[in-house]
């Protein structure tokens, strides 16, 4: 969870993408688990839904439900730094 705040957190939320679970699970044995929680996505239904076309990829949501930023690739220090953190406190308000 990012802490922006004392009171504030933000989950972040892992989409499984058309893996068989044994596979995700695999996975997340052997890299580890940074996730609040994850979502089984087996026939790519929620990632249709959201975009996805490629892995992996980075949404911020908000409390609405709308996609306010999205990040194709790994999170990179620059995109951190200068347009998801920014965004998230800019929503917070």
């Amino acid at each position: 969870m990012v802490k922006f705040a004392k009171t504030k957190t933000i989950p972040i939320i892992g989409l499984d993408y058309k893996d068989k679970e044994a596979d995700g699970l695999k996975w997340l044995a052997r890299y580890g688990n940074p996730y609040d929680v994850t979502i089984s996505d087996k026939d790519g239904r929620i990632g249709i839904d959201f975009g996805v076309y490629g892995v992996p990829e980075s949404f911020l949501i908000d409390k609405e439900g709308i996609i306010r930023y999205k990040q194709i690739g790994p999170i990179t220090d620059e995109a951190l730094r200068d347009e998801i953190i920014p965004l998230i406190r800019e929503l917070q308000k």
